[in-house]
């Protein structure tokens, strides 16, 4: 059964923020990071997590678990990056009776291209990520703002994040085929969405030696997939803890 969700980007930047300071450039890192989230599927309950982490910290390369990063290139405030992560995305039939009878949507791998700019406290990232295990064949292209404000030790950043999904991602993890067509549900081909999103984290370097963020985020999900019978609501919220610390 699959019972696991993270948002990538936002482990790998809240990651990074640890080897903002000279003293901890690199290394070895190791930690634990807690997350729940309502699903958007009928019948699904809550995605709950307990994600132990394990990675390493370069002048380039940036290892966290699955989470894969190397810097290519750099241009003033600008880093070009070659992201590999796993998508924890999908169903198995005995999830929820809507997807009773349907073929189970698996877990995959992206991999692709990132950009991030940070200069005055603003952030700026944009990704274009490809589904490389071909189970739905999909893109997802992601845009993030975020600002830090500063008080003493403690780190407040609001973001806004904006997801275009291709069709091939929406009509696989939300689509409905002619032969998964019962009571419960009619046949339905998704086609291309854009989500957008509000965040909200809190981070400190000083709780037990180590780095602590706490986060929020509110996703409003595009009608190309809350059209789909398989899905209830329109939005969710996903509530993360990440704590980690150099070896």
């Amino acid at each position: 059964m699959i019972k696991k969700i993270i948002v990538c980007l936002t482990l790998l930047v809240s990651l990074s923020s640890v080897a903002q300071k000279p003293a901890d450039r690199t290394g070895f890192i190791y930690g634990l990071g807690l997350s729940t989230s309502k699903e958007i599927y009928k019948g699904y309950n809550r995605r709950n997590i307990i994600l132990p982490i394990i990675g390493y910290r370069g002048e380039k390369l940036n290892v966290y678990g699955p989470f894969v990063s190397y810097n290519v290139a750099k241009v003033a405030d600008l880093d070009v990056l070659v992201q590999v992560a796993p998508r924890f995305q999908g169903f198995d039939e005995d999830d929820s009776y809507i997807f009773a009878g349907m073929a189970d949507r698996k877990i995959s791998m992206d991999a692709g291209i990132g950009l991030k700019y940070q200069k005055n406290n603003w952030k700026i990232g944009l990704s274009s990520m490809f589904d490389v295990l071909n189970r739905s064949n999909g893109v997802e292209l992601t845009s993030t703002i975020a600002h830090t404000f500063r008080f003493g030790p403690v780190f407040v950043e609001p973001s806004v994040v904006f997801s275009y999904l291709d069709s091939k991602h929406v009509d696989y993890y939300y689509g409905v085929g002619q032969g998964e067509v019962n009571a419960n549900r009619v046949e339905y081909i998704g086609q291309s969405g854009m989500n957008s999103g509000l965040g909200l984290s809190i981070s400190t370097p000083i709780l037990l030696g180590g780095f602590t963020q706490f986060s929020l985020q509110h996703t409003w999900f595009a009608s190309e997939i809350t059209d789909s019978p398989l899905v209830e609501k329109h939005s969710n919220l996903s509530i993360r803890l990440l704590y980690s610390r150099k070896f």
